[in-house]
């Protein structure tokens, strides 16, 4: 890889943060974890994508960082399940309990 392709997906890869941190940046609060459940669980792609470069990784650098984005979406995929379930959870009814005031 030469200088030139490394500082063009380096220019990529700073854009992408700073686009990211203005568009998350006008989220409102009340939308923000819904919003970060559902791109989290969306991080499937990136895992799919992370594990299609390790495959192709033709030096120890390329390897290592695919394995760096595998952990992370890994955990991306993961967290977002386990944020949504938990938001799910409390839109779900308790059940009422009859049987104990009956028994009272």
């Amino acid at each position: 890889m030469n200088v030139g392709t490394l500082l063009d997906y380096l220019t990529v890869f700073v854009l992408a943060i700073l686009l990211g941190f203005e568009v998350i940046s006008k989220v409102p609060a009340t939308l923000h974890t819904p919003l970060m459940s559902g791109t989290n669980s969306i991080h499937g792609i990136v895992l799919v994508g992370a594990i299609s470069l390790a495959a192709t990784a033709d030096n120890p650098l390329a390897a290592v960082l695919a394995f760096v984005a595998m952990a992370f979406a890994g955990a991306n995929v993961v967290g977002g399940y386990w944020v949504t379930d938990r938001m799910l959870q409390m839109f779900k009814r308790r059940p009422t309990p009859t049987a104990d005031r009956a028994a009272k």
